[in-house]
């Protein structure tokens, strides 16, 4: 009986302070975009949201039935805050910040698509070329985001194959044919695809380190659609076998090249996807607070709010210019995946968006005109 009077208390006291709360969001919020935080008594954020209607998506918490995750949120909260965003687009950018910063207990994960994948070259002294579905600062070298994790499993085994690039694990020890220790050397390979001719066998003596560093960098450069040599090694393979009249086995490596020349069309085609999403977006802000960002590949480098003078137009053109020719690799920033799976999720679902946008090769303005010209792009 005692446990029940506790339960009682506790649930009246909660019900007070839900009162309190969603007096607090009535009588303060507006219905505007923004991203609000739930705070526990000790002043730990617990959650973290978004909406384009701040006071009606708080005002919702409260009507929550029991069970509900709404009604844990409040359970757990002893304080709301809220900040206003000038449009949904920079409310999502918010609250990904928010949720990074404070990594609220209730937010599991930012809601990022989980259907990409990532290339990842391993920093090793014998790289190996891996599908990941998460990049991770380890100074490895990562290249997406794809779409399509068969596909790159497909893409990525018929290249390691070809190349006899090694896919075994990091702790297995390698031993170079520059740096055989001889009185301690046992030459058998770590497992039988150096016998297939599927691997140089660095972890046997049977290559260099230079040699197994040029096959990866063929690797590398064939999977951005630069040289052919995979396709090449299928090809003379297929022609050998065709002249020694194994002919089920050339069509086979005819099948297998018409694949991996497929796969490695979509894997440029959706790169390319990939820097299309390099432009200046101009977002239309609540009460005509619009912003220009800038975007290169995916990742937001600056935002302004929208030009209201020439000097001002010349200004952002200028630094888009300087941006846009900017030399830089085609490897994605650890730091900044988030970010770029936000942003290529906010374009794939709202297509119509492209409209907004303004593309390098279409800024009709020069960085170099004066401001007192003022300038012809649409921004």
């Amino acid at each position: 009986m005692p446990a029940l009077k506790s339960d009682s208390l506790l649930a009246a006291t909660n019900g007070h302070l839900a009162v309190a709360l969603r007096d607090h969001v009535r009588a303060n919020a507006e219905n505007r975009p923004g991203v609000y935080r739930m705070l526990s008594a000790d002043g730990q954020v617990v959650y973290v949201g978004k909406s384009v209607r701040i006071r009606s998506r708080l005002l919702s918490y409260f009507r929550a039935d029991r069970g509900e995750k709404a009604t844990e949120i409040i359970s757990a909260a002893r304080h709301i805050e809220w900040e206003y965003a000038p449009s949904e687009f920079a409310a999502l950018l918010l609250e990904l910040a928010s949720i990074q910063r404070w990594r609220p207990a209730f937010n599991v994960q930012h809601k990022i698509d989980r259907g990409h994948c990532f290339i990842k070259l391993t920093r090793e002294e014998a790289p190996r070329l891996l599908m990941t579905l998460n990049v991770i600062d380890d100074g490895s070298l990562y290249f997406g985001p794809f779409l399509g994790r068969k596909m790159v499993r497909s893409v990525l085994r018929e290249v390691r194959d070809l190349l006899e690039l090694r896919d075994c694990p990091p702790t297995v020890k390698l031993r170079f044919a520059d740096q055989i220790d001889l009185f301690n050397f046992d030459a058998t390979p770590a497992c039988i695809r150096a016998d297939l001719q599927k691997c140089m066998a660095p972890c046997a003596a049977r290559c260099t380190r230079g040699e197994y560093l040029h096959r990866i960098e063929e690797a590398r450069q064939f999977l951005h659609g630069g040289v052919h040599k995979p396709l090449k090694l299928l090809k003379a393979r297929m022609q050998q076998a065709a002249e020694r009249m194994q002919f089920e086995y050339a069509a086979q490596l005819r099948d297998r090249g018409m694949r991996l020349r497929d796969a490695r069309a979509e894997l440029v085609r959706l790169r390319e996807n990939f820097e299309r999403l390099t432009f200046l977006y101009t977002v239309p802000g609540f009460l005509g607070n619009d912003r220009v960002y800038l975007i290169r590949r995916g990742q937001i480098e600056r935002d302004w709010p929208a030009p209201a003078s020439p000097a001002d137009e010349h200004a952002l053109l200028k630094e888009a210019h300087r941006t846009f020719n900017r030399t830089t690799g085609s490897t994605v920033d650890p730091a900044r995946v988030a970010q770029i799976m936000l942003v290529t999720r906010w374009f794939r679902l709202r297509p119509d968006e492209f409209a907004r946008t303004t593309p390098p090769d279409r800024l009709r303005a020069s960085s170099e005109a004066s401001p007192r010209e003022g300038s012809d792009i649409s921004i």
